[in-house]
């Protein structure tokens, strides 16, 4: 791989994990936010929650405006909301506050969601997109290896609003990358016609695509399976099984990197197999080893040794189910690529944050519940495949050119 090859991926890698970041980085202290705000369980979960709405769904408008006024203006204009949002959330006096914050941090975020990914299809497609989409994913994933373990140690020492001071820096070095290490990747010439009626047009046409919707559904559940781990997982391991917020950070990071070290795998596999019959054998696996865990649990077994070697399976059959769904889904829409990347990054969070709301409504501080909300979003996540990609010739096709 060249050298450019490479720094492109390090500095879209980097504006895709802002985002996480802000999420990852703060769950070691979701417990001591409750009590410091003297707020609930379901208050303090709402933060969470409310970040992944505005960043899911304040993709829907920076993906077409980047159609229109190219890919790195809307980044900046993104990236400075995050950071406002970020200040606001370090100085919050009630959960309110923090929430509202909150909410104007994962707007600034949406934009290093959509928009990157719209510059993988705007320099490359096929097995090269998937390469660089998997690289990508090595980028973003270092966020839920080395924020938790971050974050842990920064709540420790100086409390959970430090946090947030941290996550602003991050993202004033993501904004000296983008303006000396990226170039604009959609020339005026290119943006000739686009327009928020083209935006709708476009949306139009994508949710009458039923590759597309499909594709992006089953990276959906995937994702939403995830974010029902994300949401429940603090409370289980440090208050059910009594980890402290460094041991439960390592625990976090254990699954990363089964999600990255599979992700890394995608453009070989791809070649040799083609994208379709990548993602059939990992969303099967997936579902597999999912239902297996739950089975095991629904016993009475409540060990956490099994827990974690069956999510770390699972989640690295998940790591090939992202990146291989997305250049899938991106692959015929490169005239309309930041919208199509908004709706895809726009329905990734809707479902996963109705996965987590619903998960929320059962959470009984035992692990049963979120186990059963990952292994029904794996399943899902399996029949979607079932219908997108068929059990024909489709599904086992050779390599893409």
């Amino acid at each position: 791989m060249s050298p450019k090859f490479l720094r492109i991926a390090v500095v879209l890698g980097l504006l895709s994990a802002i985002g996480p970041f802000a999420i990852d980085m703060y769950l070691p202290a979701l417990p001591s936010i409750g009590t410091d705000l003297h707020a609930g369980t379901a208050a303090v979960q709402m933060s969470l929650l409310i970040f992944f709405l505005s960043m899911g769904f304040g993709q829907i408008v920076v993906g077409p405006i980047s159609d229109m006024v190219g890919r790195k203006l809307p980044l900046y204009g993104g990236l400075a909301l995050f950071m406002a949002g970020g200040i606001g959330s370090a100085m919050a006096p009630t959960i309110e506050w923090l929430i509202a914050f909150r909410f104007l941090q994962g707007l600034g975020a949406s934009a290093g969601m959509a928009i990157p990914r719209a510059i993988v299809r705007d320099l490359h497609t096929g097995n090269e997109a998937a390469k660089l989409m998997s690289l990508l994913m090595l980028v973003f994933s270092v966020s839920p290896i080395l924020a938790p373990l971050t974050g842990s140690q920064i709540i420790e020492n100086f409390g959970w609003r430090a946090v947030f001071w941290t996550v602003t820096g991050a993202a004033v070095l993501a904004t000296i990358l983008l303006a000396t290490s990226l170039k604009e990747t959609r020339p005026a010439e290119e943006r000739g016609g686009s327009s928020f009626g083209t935006a709708l047009a476009g949306y139009r046409f994508l949710m009458g695509d039923r590759n597309f919707l499909g594709l992006v559904a089953i990276a959906g559940f995937g994702i939403a399976s995830f974010f029902v781990y994300l949401s429940s997982s603090s409370f289980i391991l440090i208050d059910h099984y009594g980890l402290s917020p460094s041991v439960y950070s390592v625990f976090f990071s254990i699954n990363a990197v089964a999600f990255i070290g599979m992700s890394q795998l995608t453009g070989l596999l791809s070649e040799r197999f083609g994208l379709k019959r990548v993602v059939w054998v990992a969303v099967t696996g997936y579902a597999t080893t999912m239902v297996v865990l739950f089975a095991i649990m629904v016993t009475g077994v409540d060990r956490l040794d099994v827990m974690a070697a069956l999510l770390f399976v699972g989640y690295g059959f998940l790591g090939l189910v992202i990146p291989t769904t997305s250049v899938l889904a991106m692959e015929e829409h490169g005239e309309i690529a930041g919208t199509a990347s908004a709706l895809m990054g726009t329905l990734h969070f809707a479902i996963g944050a109705l996965a987590m709301g619903v998960a929320g409504v059962f959470f009984d501080g035992t692990p049963l519940p979120m186990v059963a909300g990952i292994t029904l979003c794996a399943v899902i996540s399996f029949a979607l495949a079932k219908v997108t990609l068929g059990r024909s010739r489709e599904a086992v096709e050779a390599p893409a050119e």
